[in-house]
């Protein structure tokens, strides 16, 4: 059984019949997995979780995402949250991996609105990739851009506060979310850096590129020979006009919690 076997199999063990369907999204639906790209499932109740079966999500997920190829990346959303749509709507669980030690110290994952599902539902619509259950045509409505729009940025100063520990994915992310408001397109991180590259002046090319080539497993992970550069570039590209909004700048505190989330992480 394959990991994203096993990821369904768990969520269907957990929800029975109540399990609407279960999805792909991230970087499997934008272009392929890259070397560093976490297996991305959003699945689909219909009605609210438990504690239990929350628990006995994150359970089940510790062995499969620390102990497969990948790192997995789980949403569970209601049906009635997402459809009608609404800004922003809730979210019943989510794991990934970037909290694991928090998880280990007993941390359950708890229902929270989550702006993220905007970009998120969006990729699961444009992938086509169930896994199981009906195509996500039938189960989710289109996401008004402007959603989508809102739920990037709003993930930046957040994106700002990690980039001393996680600078390839905050770097990328940030690229992403500039291309993503300029073009009203979802890209790939690769994709998304190769648009943004021509866009930035010279000085602020290397560190964008780097990142894009330790995505793409062309160079080995290192920052100290560009270490002083990052947050010049990323204050820069936070401060870049947008070519399709009136006001295009991103914004220095744009939106609460987790926002971009899916925008962001590790196999996007």
């Amino acid at each position: 059984m394959g990991q994203v076997d096993e990821v369904v199999k768990l969520v269907r063990d957990a929800f029975g019949a109540d399990l609407v369907g279960a999805y792909r999204h991230g970087s499997a639906v934008l272009g392929g997995l890259k070397p560093h790209s976490d297996e991305d499932v959003l699945a689909v109740v219909r009605r609210p979780t438990t504690g239990a079966e929350r628990r006995t999500l994150l359970d089940g997920l510790l062995p499969i995402s620390g102990g497969g190829p990948r790192p997995v990346e789980l949403t569970v959303v209601v049906e009635t949250a997402v459809r009608p749509w609404r800004y922003p709507p809730v979210r019943e669980f989510q794991y990934g991996e970037w909290l694991r030690d928090e998880y280990e110290r007993g941390l359950v994952p708890a229902p929270e609105p989550s702006p993220d599902l905007a970009p998120l539902v969006t990729m699961v619509l444009m992938g086509n990739a169930p896994l199981f259950g009906p195509p996500p045509s039938r189960v989710f409505g289109a996401v008004p851009h402007a959603d989508v729009v809102r739920a990037v940025v709003g993930s930046v100063p957040e994106l700002l506060g990690e980039l001393d520990g996680d600078a390839r994915n905050v770097v990328l992310t940030l690229a992403r979310v500039w291309a993503t408001a300029a073009t009203g397109e979802i890209m790939p991180k690769d994709a998304a850096a190769a648009w943004a590259l021509p866009r930035l002046p010279a000085e602020h090319r290397p560190v964008l590129a780097r990142a894009r080539a330790v995505y793409l497993g062309e160079e080995d992970e290192r920052w100290d020979d560009l270490r002083a550069r990052l947050r010049p570039h990323a204050e820069f590209v936070r401060r870049r006009d947008r070519p399709r909004q009136t006001d295009t700048r991103l914004p220095a505190g744009a939106g609460p919690g987790r926002a971009g989330a899916a925008h962001r992480r590790p196999g996007r």
